[in-house]
């Protein structure tokens, strides 16, 4: 699909957003309006087999997100969104790496309602952040095990309110392999599925 191609080719170099010029962002935004367009699932939340498993970030405007490479000595590794529709959980996953063995984690547990054909409601429930090596941390598939066996962490793991801490996101275009995602503070995230 050309709209597709022309996305990728536009994120090409940009570090998830991090390395984006304003032009370049201006031009990524629109692929991204044209890919939506496109769109070939109307139903996006109603898409069980597209929309559960892994997901790696490709390109963000998230400033929460694109400011973690921020942190000094460190620098943003990869980041996934694991979603599990059987119990309407999404893990938010970012690896950080700096000095040797001082690699950290960065995470998020929430569950997520579906409230319209596009829109969930997620409401954040855990935050977790530690050192890789102390979390016994090796991907986010045992990670994800880990927590939902009610694994406590070393570290800082703290319950969340979920009354304050929540939001919405449109997923706005979705296939095998590519997913778009508007968030209520106007960020606009793509994944592609691992």
């Amino acid at each position: 699909m050309m709209a597709k191609a022309a996305f990728i080719d536009a994120i090409a170099g940009t570090n998830r957003g991090l390395l984006a010029t304003k032009t370049q962002k201006q031009a990524i935004l629109a692929a991204i309006a044209n890919l939506e367009d496109f769109n070939p699932t109307p139903r996006p939340v109603e898409a069980n087999n597209l929309l559960n498993g892994n997901w790696r970030l490709l390109y963000t405007t998230s400033k929460a997100l694109l400011n973690l490479d921020r942190l000094p000595l460190c620098k943003l590794g990869q980041i996934y969104q694991c979603i599990r529709v059987e119990t309407t959980s999404v893990y938010n996953i970012a690896e950080i790496y700096g000095l040797p063995y001082l690699e950290g984690l960065v995470s998020v547990a929430a569950k997520f309602e579906p409230v319209s054909d596009r829109r969930v409601q997620v409401k954040f429930e855990r935050s977790i952040i530690g050192l890789q090596r102390l979390i016994e941390y090796n991907s986010p598939v045992t990670f994800i095990q880990q927590i939902e066996a009610g694994r406590k962490f070393p570290g800082i793991d703290v319950a969340i309110n979920s009354d304050k801490q929540q939001g919405w996101l449109d997923i706005t275009y979705i296939d095998n392999d590519l997913r778009v995602g508007r968030g209520n503070e106007g960020s606009v995230f793509v994944l592609s599925k691992t």
